[in-house]
């Protein structure tokens, strides 16, 4: 497998790192960011010979992907997601159904977009033969690493925060990892596993702790611009808690478009967390660079309840130099939308991604955005695997039925 893989690079300050070395953060304490060879892709492959066709889903960019090794390469049947578009929803939402569309995760392996970046860890440590791999999560990373690392022969170590939904913890658990319940939030879980890197002899997988996960959350990007033949929307809404996939998307299009194969204008790139738990929002609204730590985080969309990320200053770049914005939603707004997109289009979203629904409500509103503008709305997992209403209409065929009650 061809590798056009240069160097790791500190996010913060430039310096360079050994890409044939393991590395968590740089010595500054920052993330570390993959660099490629574009000049040397530009010169032997093109926009339409880059792909290799035959690989299932996103492994399909893997010029653009540091795996060289193809005994590493790791896959559970990966797929491209599909684009939905809106077409009842949308005008309650405010906008044209040609306008509004749900790339929707969910249909990846174990279920989520956590997949895109877990696949990308654990073919790494491979790569690297690590043995033992550890991860705070607030369900769907987890079971990504799960499902992977056993595919992988490694060993995982999951920490939940102890209301994670349940589905997730018993998912994880299932699928091979040694999984723990912890009293707190998922910063709580994270310094568990930093602080048994060397009593417990794992390598730390946390988000933006080592530099491979955002590079399989960047196929997100990828694989927009292909279904769009390079022209990439107005806008993308995207639920943010780590902020892996926002700043992976960005960093996807920023490659294209050195390499030429983008046409017209980056995308405005819209945060969306949930008004619980919004310390990027609470950040860009206040002109900061990094955002402090939320106190008390609570939300029904769990997945980005994540009250200190430390890729903040990458989240709020990308938000910055598109023009973009971040935004916070109500959990009420929240499960009302998810209700309303399910019965009217057939599209159970999971609560984050009915977020950035919500929140393309409260940017129309705004005027951040208009209705003429085409938007796409990132759905990062299954709907299934989150507490839904109780259904308990009854039939008793003990007493006979009036058959015109049912139309």
């Amino acid at each position: 497998m061809q590798s056009y893989v240069l160097h790791l690079e500190c996010s913060k300050t430039g310096a360079v790192y050994s890409a044939n070395q393991i590395h968590n953060l740089s010595e500054d304490g920052m993330p570390l960011l993959v660099r490629y060879d574009l000049d040397r892709i530009k010169q032997e492959l093109s926009k339409d010979s880059w792909c290799v066709r035959s690989a299932p889903g996103f492994w399909r960019y893997q010029a653009l992907l540091p795996v060289s090794n193809p005994a590493s390469k790791i896959s559970l049947g990966e797929v491209i997601t599909p684009l939905i578009p809106l077409k009842e929803s949308s005008k309650l939402l405010g906008g044209k159904p040609e306008n509004i569309i749900v790339k929707d995760e969910g249909r990846l392996p174990t279920g989520s977009f956590k997949a895109r970046g877990l696949a990308l860890a654990v073919s790494m440590a491979h790569q690297f033969e690590l043995k033992h791999l550890a991860i705070p999560t607030n369900g769907n990373a987890g079971a990504a690493l799960a499902a992977y690392a056993r595919q992988a022969n490694i060993k995982a170590t999951v920490f939940c925060p102890d209301d994670t939904p349940k589905v997730n913890v018993q998912e994880i658990q299932l699928q091979g990892a040694d999984t723990y319940l912890v009293n707190g939030l998922i910063n709580d879980c994270g310094k568990i596993v930093f602080e048994g890197r060397e009593k417990a002899g794992w390598f730390d997988v946390s988000t933006l702790k080592e530099p491979y996960r955002i590079e399989g959350k960047k196929t997100m990007g990828f694989e927009l611009a292909e279904q769009m033949d390079w022209t990439l929307p107005d806008a993308i809404f995207y639920p943010t808690g780590g902020g892996t996939g926002l700043i992976g998307m960005w960093k996807a299009f920023a490659e294209l478009k050195e390499l030429g194969w983008l046409k017209g204008k980056l995308p405005k790139m819209i945060a969306i967390q949930s008004s619980g738990c919004a310390p990027i929002v609470n950040a860009f609204d206040n002109g900061l660079d990094h955002a402090p730590l939320w106190d008390n985080a609570k939300t029904v969309a769990s997945g980005i309840r994540v009250p200190a990320a430390i890729g903040d200053f990458l989240i709020l770049d990308a938000i910055r130099q598109s023009d973009g914005c971040a935004l916070a939603v109500e959990d009420g707004h929240i499960i009302n939308t998810r209700d309303m997109i399910s019965k009217k289009d057939g599209l159970l979203l999971c609560p984050e991604g009915a977020a950035t629904a919500a929140g393309y409500q409260i940017a129309l509103e705004r005027k951040i955005i208009n209705e003429d503008e085409k938007v796409v709305l990132f759905n990062c997992a299954s709907g299934l695997k989150y507490p839904m209403p109780i259904a308990n209409q009854m039939i008793n065929t003990d007493f006979q039925i009036n058959y015109k009650d049912f139309s």
